[in-house]
């Protein structure tokens, strides 16, 4: 509901009657006929507008002889931030306690296993479990680039042994930990620069595919970009098959069919490669807001994990992020800058109406 100026009993009535969380914090609506007071979002059944009298807050309610609902509990602090203060709470905990189960977390917290798993999804956009497995892997991937053993760092990272790790491992890190505590020495990760439409582009590819699809003004910042994703990194060696597949990516900017060709590497935590698919179906031409993706893989809740994600995409266009949007309409950011994505966007809107 858009917000009004609740100047008027006949506002705080429609804002009762939409349940307007905006309005909780200016005033409390009173039922005669029950003597409960209540927040304007409260999910009770409305009352008759007769009986229903307003105060300007619960103080004043309680002065009037009524008593605070039980549901909505109006004389206490915005229940949506006791909410999420007890999440906060579980992923610190969770933070000093990898290992912890379920019903360990929602008993610290005072909730039932159930309503507190619910609760946690509906404010991380993740459930407990996969957002303890994000957190191990986190602290798996910054243990292994401080030089600590392979061994030591599982322990650290809170696995429960080490057949948890190695079943988990490969998705966690795209890589054995081997490889990845060397920088990705092993995994065999070749590039070449070339000029595309949008500036200059870096492609580099694994064994697996195209692994990362880089856009920049100069080959240095490029070139610093990959060093950060994989640190040992080389030049692809000169062969016909590889100069096939990078001349496949360069067109495949500027071609929306030629793309659909490429064999490609994601590599991303489980969260990541859900947002990546749901950019993955947006029409050509078209564009969404960061809440209609999140609201597409089920996690309304997660605008920012899913801003997140977007910012955290190496295949530029492919996994085509430019097509997100802010709510406003406001282009917003984009890992290779706003120009950038305002071009992409103005050339896909021109190539739909030829």
């Amino acid at each position: 509901m858009k917000n009004v100026t609740l100047n008027t009993d006949d506002d705080r009535w429609l804002a009762v009657l939409a349940r307007d969380r905006h309005a909780d914090d200016q005033f409390v609506f009173a039922v005669q006929t029950t003597g409960i007071f209540c927040r304007p979002s409260c999910r009770a059944r409305h009352a008759l507008r007769k009986n229903v009298h307003f105060y300007p807050d619960a103080r004043h309610a309680e002065q009037a002889g009524f008593r605070p609902c039980k549901r909505c509990l109006p004389d206490r602090s915005d229940p949506q931030v006791l909410r999420v203060a007890k999440v906060e709470k579980a992923c610190r905990l969770l933070e000093q306690q990898p290992n912890l189960t379920l019903n360990a977390l929602a008993e610290q917290v005072a909730m039932s296993s159930w309503h507190f798993h619910r609760l946690f999804k509906s404010v991380t956009g993740m459930t407990p479990k996969a957002w303890q497995q994000a957190a191990r892997a986190r602290r798996l991937r910054h243990s292994l680039t401080q030089g600590e053993s392979i061994t030591d760092s599982v322990l650290a990272a809170g696995f429960p042994d080490s057949s948890s790790y190695y079943r988990q491992a490969d998705l966690a890190l795209g890589m054995t930990a081997k490889q990845y505590r060397k920088g990705g020495d092993e995994v065999a990760i070749h590039y070449t620069l070339s000029d595309c439409s949008l500036g200059r582009c870096l492609v580099a590819e694994s064994e697996r595919g195209i692994c990362a699809i880089l856009l920049g003004n100069d080959d240095p910042t490029l070139l610093e970009e990959l060093k950060t994703i994989f640190p040992f990194a080389r030049p692809g060696t000169s062969n016909s098959e590889f100069e096939a597949r990078v001349h496949l990516v360069i067109n495949g900017l500027d071609n929306r069919e030629a793309a659909q060709a490429l064999p490609l590497d994601i590599r991303g935590t489980a969260f990541q490669q859900q947002v990546w698919q749901a950019l993955s179906s947006i029409p050509y031409g078209e564009t969404v807001t960061y809440q209609q993706v999140a609201k597409a893989i089920g996690k309304p809740n997660a605008v920012r994990a899913v801003a997140s994600a977007c910012a955290a995409n190496k295949l530029a266009i492919v996994i085509p992020c430019h097509r997100v949007v802010r709510n406003d309409g406001a282009l917003s950011g984009y890992r290779w800058g706003i120009a950038r994505k305002a071009q992409l966007l103005e050339r896909e809107v021109k190539t739909q109406e030829e």
